[in-house]
């Protein structure tokens, strides 16, 4: 069942033949995403991410994950399971427009970003790819949990896999703390 909901998701995002967004119905979907990660996005408990300003491709692609158990999650897996694929599309497009911007703390300075994580999440946290979620003002356990989580392979990603295979626990906490200390402002769409 899984298997033949991955291909059919996957086969309509790779065919072009997504279904069209609807912000509104996006909204009502975010109803029950709004006690964790807030109705704009804004995450309302320090183990959920910030979703609004992501990228709707990247929203969709982990939605669909839990949806169909490439990513596990007591939360997640059940809240996924339950959206059809409109409802993903829409969800995803009400979060993706939202706009997100950061700042870095004052006197910080962006060359002393993580060297490893600036290229795809930028020195702000701000994601650089459509393919990579923010990490900017994210609780440093968050960060901590899903880096910790590539290393030990319960969480795997074709680049962030091989990235924290060898982080050792010092490197992972100073990676989260840069980013955890970055102010996030997270904007609604026009008209909302």
């Amino acid at each position: 069942m899984r298997r033949a909901l991955t291909l059919a998701l996957g086969g309509l995002m790779l065919a072009g033949a997504a279904p069209a967004q609807d912000l509104a119905e996006g909204r009502k979907v975010a109803g029950m995403c709004r006690t964790c990660h807030g109705l704009d996005g804004y995450a309302k408990v320090p183990i959920a991410p910030h979703i609004g300003g992501e990228p709707q491709s990247y929203l969709v692609e982990q939605l669909t994950a839990f949806k169909t158990g490439r990513r596990e999650h007591e939360m997640m897996t059940v809240v996924a399971s339950g959206l059809s694929p409109q409802q993903i599309v829409d969800v995803a497009a009400w979060y993706s427009a939202h706009s997100a911007s950061a700042s870095l703390p004052a006197g910080a300075d962006p060359a002393a970003a993580p060297e490893m994580c600036v290229s795809c999440h930028g020195a702000d946290g701000i994601s650089e790819l459509e393919t990579a979620p923010n990490l900017a003002a994210e609780t440093n356990i968050y960060i901590d949990t899903q880096l910790k989580a590539f290393r030990s392979g319960k969480r795997e990603h074709e680049i962030m896999s091989a990235i924290a295979a060898d982080l050792t626990d010092a490197e992972i906490r100073a990676y989260a703390d840069w980013y955890a200390a970055s102010t996030l402002t997270i904007t609604p769409p026009p008209d909302q």
